[in-house]
This record gives structure tokens, sequence and C-alpha cells, in this order.
């Protein structure tokens, strides 16, 4: 099972070097592998040093900065093997992490899609990142569920089941990359992995998260991570918007429960609270219609917002 490792670069050379050594202090034993290393545009002595570089790293230097998408899009293009690992430049790999990853491949063969992983808070220890899901206002959030309760809600299976992951740590096979041709480079640092796991979804893959792989993540470090965040909200929700209220009806429904448990005599008729209690507990399928009107509502105010604001996209 040869493995194309692809990782964009930006600046940030001192958490590119520990981020490299502890790739090569953790890999299997024997596994085939190459090491992709994008430049987009770096200006702090990243070049410099990746010319000092052999097998098995590989450079690919962009002309300028693409952004996150472009750049492992060309990584990717570069790429020999069949198994791609996307990695970031601030992570810290711990021993363990990518075996997990591999084995998750087999269990659901064609229909694998993103495999991802647990993710820590390099700073703090907190779990940052335990997969993604849509939030009851239609937009992506981080699932920071504790590690034992997802163990515990899953039986100690050893992957759960998501909607999305941060392309921080994914795995992809190759062929899936080439049948959703890629990131997609109209984002610029934002939501490209969970645009690309939505459409996984919706061509019939499973994405999964290995609950035994952790690694450790300096969050958000990458210079402008932020900048176009309300556009790339903005391009996903109007690409999504079709689908959000059904990929976000659960937060919906559980939030709507969690609010009449603190006042009861907020819910309107005996028969949602039922309806919620029914659903949440997987003995009804469908969620009450509620549940579908308060997302469109809430995605509206949202679309409003931005065009108020006369955000690009």
């Amino acid at each position: 099972m040869p493995v194309s490792f692809v990782i964009p670069l930006y600046n940030c050379l001192p958490l590119t070097q520990a981020m490299v050594a502890s790739l090569q202090a953790t890999m299997p034993k024997g596994l085939g592998h190459e090491i992709i290393l994008v430049d987009d545009g770096s200006t702090d002595g990243t070049r410099e040093w990746l010319a000092t570089l052999g097998a098995p790293f590989r450079v690919v230097l962009n002309e300028r900065n693409l952004g996150y998408g472009a750049a492992n899009n060309r990584g990717v293009a570069a790429a020999r093997n069949e198994f791609l690992v996307l990695l970031n430049n601030d992570l810290i790999l711990t021993p363990g992490w990518l075996e997990p990853m591999l084995a998750a491949f087999p269990r659901y063969r064609r229909h694998t899609g993103v495999v991802g992983n647990i993710q820590v808070d390099a700073r703090t220890g907190a779990l940052d990142h335990a997969g993604i899901f849509i939030n009851h206002k239609g937009k992506p959030e981080h699932d920071r569920t504790p590690l034992w309760r997802l163990r515990l809600a899953h039986r100690f299976k050893t992957h759960r089941r998501v909607r999305a992951m941060t392309g921080a740590c994914v795995a992809i096979h190759r062929d899936l990359w080439r049948e959703l041709r890629g990131f997609d480079e109209g984002y610029m640092n934002g939501c490209e992995d969970v645009d690309f796991c939505l459409r996984a979804g919706a061509a019939g893959h499973v994405n999964v998260v290995t609950l035994t792989s952790v690694v450790r993540h300096h969050v958000s470090t990458s210079p402008g991570r932020k900048r176009r965040d309300e556009s790339n909200s903005y391009r996903f929700t109007l690409r999504w918007r079709e689908a959000l209220p059904s990929l976000g009806a659960d937060s919906w429904c559980r939030r709507r429960f969690a609010a009449y448990l603190l006042e009861p005599r907020d819910c309107p008729t005996p028969a949602l609270a039922w309806h919620l209690i029914l659903y949440l507990l997987g003995l009804r399928r469908e969620p009450p219609p509620e549940a579908e009107t308060g997302m469109r509502a809430a995605i509206a105010v949202e679309i409003e917002r931005w065009e108020k604001m006369a955000v690009a996209i």
C-alpha cells in the first residue's frame, strides 16, 4: 500500500521542519512512500530549505500564493501512488497515527470516502476535532465531543461515520480524488475540505474518523488562514443550500430539545416534543418538519447578511 504524502507549505518554516521530522519518525517500517512538499510562495527561507532535500522528498514550487486548495491539487497531480495522505505543515504526528487510517479502507472497499482522525490542540492538549458536523445554522462546526464519550457511544469501535472532517490530516484513495476532481479552488483557505467530503458523501462514499489515530495540531497557524472566512462560508452555503437543512437536522433537533428541557412551556405542542425524543433516540427516521423550516430560516438569515455585506464569492 504505497502512500503519497502531500503537504502544502506557506511560511512557518520551524513548524514545517518539526512536522516533517515527526512524519519520518512515525513512518511505518517498510512502507513505500514519497513526500511531496508544495511551497505556496513562502518568503521565510522555506524554499532555500527545500532545495537541500533529497529522496523521498519531491518539491513543487508555486509561482505565487495560490491557496490551500490549489496547492493540494498541484501536489496530488504530481503524486505517483494509489493512496494519498494530505497533511498540514503545523501537525505533530504521534506513533501509530497512520496505520489505523490505512486500515479503514478495506472496511468499505470501493465505497470508502475520506478517512480522518482525532486531533488535539498542540498548545493545550484539548480535543479540537473528531469530525465536522453541520450545525443548527447550516454551518460546518468541529465535533469536540470527548473521546471517551465517542468510544462509549460507538461501543468501542475503532471508527465513526461523519459528514465531513478537516483536511489537516486525511487519507483518500486516488480514484476518489480523480472522481471528484480534487478541491474546489474557488474557495480560499477554508471550506475546501468540507465541500470535498460532502461531495464524496453525495456520490455514495462513506467518510469516517478513526478513533485510534490521534495527532497534535497547531490550529490555524497559517498566515491569512481566516482572511476569507465570510466569502468561503457564503460560497459553501449557496452551493449546498438545498442539502444543508437535512444535513443539519440532527443539530437543530438536539438544540431545540435542550431548549425545551430548560423551558417546557416554549414547546408549541406535545406532539413536537415526542417527535424530537423519538428521532433523537433513533426510533423515528425522519426529523419533525419544524427542523427543515427552522434550518431554512436560519440559512436565509445568513445569506441575507452576506448579501448586505456585499461579500464576493
